[in-house]
């Protein structure tokens, strides 16, 4: 079974959410062999997002389950709004996503992480300290790209699945879930989010982990999710025998 559970149908207003194009992304899930998608395009587009459209369209693809869910920043201190902005809508899921730090844009340019003035290790347990805290706030079914901070190559000198520690066990404790994210090995850093050691460190912990390819085209869907099923497989069967 491949799902694939980020899906930005409209990009970055690339592209409105009309029957044609819904149908451009669910045949583009058909052609993958995917059993499930989802699309949880940005919060900023939350108006535009037409999700009764795309579950009408969906009922053409009878062989393939469709969601409508979201994908919303999470910033210290805006629990309520985003709280808020989830009752207003009816969707099947959400995904939270830490993109920033104390204001810098992580995914933007190398120089934001860069303003901040931190040392890698103190970069990322900033960073994982902001994911455990959307972990604990209840907002999100699943965490998104959880070590986007690597994006541009930053690497720590302490192990990754000790800062993130935090984090992970929050997740945990939340019953929540991350997911391992495909997009990552198109981005300067060239692998996907998160780190084998961190799926590993989420795998001993028991927490569910869905794959997601992060598409903002049609032709990005389900982009390496066979592959990523493929590798939880194998971390499930070697967890069984630690």
């Amino acid at each position: 079974m491949l799902i694939d559970t980020h899906v930005h149908l409209l990009g970055h207003r690339d592209r409105p959410a009309t029957r044609e194009n819904i149908r451009l992304f669910l045949d583009a899930a058909v052609r993958r062999g995917l059993s499930l998608i989802g699309f949880a395009d940005h919060e900023e587009y939350i108006e535009d997002m037409r999700p009764d459209l795309i579950r009408e369209v969906a009922g053409e693809y009878p062989g393939l389950r469709v969601l409508v869910g979201v994908e919303l920043d999470y910033r210290p201190g805006e629990e309520a709004r985003l709280r808020a902005a989830l009752r207003r809508h009816r969707f099947d899921f959400s995904i939270g996503s830490v993109h920033e730090l104390e204001g810098r844009a992580l995914d933007l340019t190398p120089a934001e992480a860069d303003a901040l003035g931190l040392a890698p290790d103190e970069l990322y347990r900033r960073y994982f300290a902001c994911v455990a805290r959307a972990a604990k706030s209840g907002l999100f079914t699943v965490l998104g790209h959880i070590d986007l901070v690597k994006i541009f190559g930053v690497r720590p000198t302490l192990a990754v699945e000790e800062l993130a520690a935090p984090a992970l066990d929050a997740v945990a404790a939340a019953g929540g879930a991350i997911e391992l994210n495909t997009n990552g090995r198109y981005k300067p850093v060239g692998e996907w989010y998160p780190s084998p050691a961190l799926l590993a460190a989420a795998a001993r912990r028991r927490i569910p982990i869905t794959t997601g390819s992060d598409a903002h085209a049609p032709d990005q869907v389900g982009r390496e999710v066979a592959a990523a099923a493929a590798a939880l497989r194998t971390l499930e069967a070697r967890r069984l025998d630690w």
